[in-house]
């Protein structure tokens, strides 16, 4: 940064806190989006809503002392009358607006109360005679943060391009390749995004869609593919155990399962199973909907783990997932004689002693539990497989220290990775390309589709009605209670208040609660009732979201559910349409509905496939959203965006082949240029 200037200590701190601290981060921070100030506008031709440039006559200016103090200025050009509305302003200010004087104005035409206005304009002074020339391109609007101005990122921007014209920076991408793809040079796009012509097309460029801008989100994805790429291939470098062993342990427990695996899970099986006899790390995303059966594809892999003479660890998101889990490996590995141990973070003293002792001497075969499993006292004797449920909401460094517990005399453990919530291809291809991918994309047979509906929650009677008469059938009922805080206390006394209610309702129902600040022995204690039948309707926060299967559960009633993403209702729906029974979902909702949530709402009555219901929600939320890329720092991206710029990929692989096998001494440079030192997802 120290080439440009006007940029003093303050200022570098600054703009460091906001990702700027050189002068190719300041070409690549990018126009949010643009105004055309290259033409004055007659007041007589505006319309609200326009932004335009007026020269103007100050006709009068006066303070008006009302709910606010502001100052009021009448203008008008001979063509029509315009009035200026400033709610800050100093005495200054105001007397530069005596009647008479000529002024140039920028602003949004708002329609008020007498005439047309603009409020807190920027404006300029102009001399009797003077003729400004008006700007010659487009004016970027940057993003900006606090203490960082506008005006004082298009200084730098400028500085920037000049710098740009005398120093450019280096065109990594080969131009047959570039003319291939039909696409222009760096310098080009840089100069085009920046300072676009007034005959640039608008609509385009707040688009993103512009051919400069998508020069530029083409070598900023592919920078991130490169790197997935070159993470695969350091991690191929590595070496892990060859698991061989379990064909008869596994024919046995495939045996005694009550059902026979479906073709898809047979396939998915096969795959991992290919991988694990491999001498270097299985790293394998394992994508599934919801009741697809990942958990006994993952059961199996961690049979062939173990008989090969490994350890399994087992990480889970949350504790209720990783107690069903528990309890699911527990019960089919029992009769199998493989030692199944159990380690969370409320896991202490003299028991926690135990566990850490049976996986140190190996006595411990599978340890299931949270994020207790990668904590610096846990240690394993030979870990060969980490299989990691819901990977989304795990951190990139979690994922890694687990998986470093197995690092030993340069082997590494393979990773089966898991997740409920499916990834359209256009993420899968852009950020899992380190990982390869297997789908169980096909139901359990007999699986009934869940009917789903939406009511106002003014219809509450109605739904509990509905509840008495499923529970009266046998059946059992959740009852979720979300809030649009993400304070954990208020959702549980949301619950318990809920709870309350529901009970004087339905006094001839026995009714449960569960909530995430309940101690775990109540909590499993309600949970176990459930199952068991003593319990008919279940009230609960999202802490069922995953991990809870009931079959006798046929109704489950969720409030609020306009505050919920796609997958996370897909997901709570995920907990009904386990048994025999149709089973119901009701979405309840408060009016009025946003345009956002009567979609998210329409899309659940419409599918109930996951993979469809994640593209909606991809379109829906965008990518960082539906990947939950803000908790894991998995990806972000400066310029692209995966949704919009999904028609690039294919161009993308063709270039990294291309590179790969043409121009190998580029690939490092165009990794460095767009992610520098940036922490990468599944970094080996």
């Amino acid at each position: 940064m120290s080439a440009l200037r006007g940029v003093g200590p303050r200022a570098t701190a600054r703009l460091a806190a906001f990702g700027i601290e050189s002068v190719q981060d300041v070409l690549f921070h990018l126009p949010r989006r643009y105004e055309d100030r290259t033409r004055v506008m007659p007041i007589g031709g505006l319309r609200p809503g326009d932004r335009a440039v007026i020269d103007a006559v100050v006709d009068l200016a006066e303070i008006k002392f009302g709910r606010r103090r502001s100052l009021l200025v009448r203008v008008s050009d001979g063509s029509g009358s315009l009035l200026l509305r400033f709610f800050h302003f100093n005495k200054l200010q105001q007397q530069g607006f005596e009647r008479g004087a000529r002024v140039r104005i920028f602003g949004e035409v708002r329609r008020g109360p007498v005439m047309l206005e603009m409020v807190h304009p920027e404006y300029q002074r102009l001399e009797e005679s003077e003729n400004r020339p008006v700007d010659e391109q487009l004016t970027a609007i940057y993003p900006t943060t606090e203490g960082v101005h506008q005006l004082a990122l298009r200084k730098l921007s400028d500085q920037a391009l000049a710098l740009l014209e005398t120093s450019r920076l280096p065109e990594w991408l080969p131009a047959t390749l570039l003319d291939d793809l039909q696409l222009s040079d760096l310098h080009s796009a840089l100069q085009y995004v920046h300072r676009p012509p007034p005959n640039a097309d608008l609509a385009a460029l707040e688009a993103g869609t512009h051919p400069a801008q998508q020069r530029l989100a083409f070598e900023e994805m592919l920078a991130h593919h490169l790197s997935l790429k070159a993470m695969r291939q350091r991690a191929e470098r590595h070496s892990a155990m060859p698991l061989h062993g379990g064909q008869a342990l596994l024919e046995r427990f495939l045996a005694a399962l009550p059902f026979a695996l479906t073709a898809a899970q047979q396939r998915v099986l096969a795959e991992l199973q290919h991988d694990l006899v491999r001498s270097h790390p299985m790293m394998r995303l394992v994508q599934g909907d919801v009741g697809s059966g990942k958990t006994v594809v993952a059961a199996a892999a961690a049979i062939q783990a173990v008989a090969s003479g490994c350890q399994v660890a087992i990480m889970a998101p949350t504790e209720l997932l990783a107690e069903q889990h528990f309890r699911n490996f527990a019960t089919w590995f029992g009769c199998l004689d493989i030692q199944v141990a159990w380690l969370s973070g409320k896991v202490k003293g003299k028991p926690r002693g135990t566990v850490l002792a049976a996986l140190q001497s190996g006595e411990a075969q599978v340890v299931i539990g949270t994020h207790a499993l990668f904590q610096d006292d846990v240690v394993f004797r030979q870990l060969g497989l980490v299989i990691i449920d819901e990977q989304h909401r795990f951190g990139v460094h979690q994922r890694l220290a687990l998986r470093d517990k197995g690092r030993e005399k340069q082997l590494l453990p393979h990773q089966l990775i898991m997740t409920a919530t499916p990834i359209p291809r256009t993420l899968a291809m852009s950020v899992y390309a380190d990982l390869d991918s297997s789908v169980i994309d096909e139901m359990p047979p007999g699986r009934i589709p869940v009917h789903t509906v939406a009511l106002p929650d003014g219809r509450r009677a109605e739904v509990i009605q509905r509840v008495r008469e499923a529970c009266r059938k046998g059946l059992q009922a959740y009852w979720v209670c979300t809030l649009i805080e993400e304070s954990e206390s208020l959702q549980c006394q949301a619950a318990e208040d809920t709870a309350v209610l529901l009970r004087e309702a339905l006094d001839e129902l026995r009714v449960g609660l569960v909530h995430g600040r309940m101690k775990d022995a109540d909590k499993q204690q309600c949970m176990d009732a459930f199952k068991r039948g003593e319990v008919d309707l279940l009230v609960a926060t999202t802490v069922i979201e995953v991990g809870v299967d009931v079959p006798n559960a046929s109704l489950m009633i969720v409030e609020n559910a306009e505050r919920l993403g796609l997958a996370q209702l897909h997901q709570l729906r995920g907990r009904v349409g386990r048994g025999a029974a149709q089973s119901s979902c009701v979405l309840m909702y408060r009016a009025p509905l946003s345009a956002l949530a009567r979609q998210r709402l329409a899309v659940l009555r419409e599918t109930s496939d996951g993979f469809e219901i994640a593209r909606r929600d991809l379109e829906l939320r965008g990518p960082g959203e539906v990947l939950g890329t803000r908790q894991t720092g998995m990806i972000q991206f400066r310029i692209a965006d995966l949704l919009r710029d999904q028609d690039l990929l294919d161009k993308v692989e063709q270039a990294a082949d291309y590179l790969a096998r043409h121009c190998a001494e580029s690939v490092q440079p165009v990794i460095r240029r767009w992610l520098g030192r940036m922490a990468r997802y599944g970094g080996v």
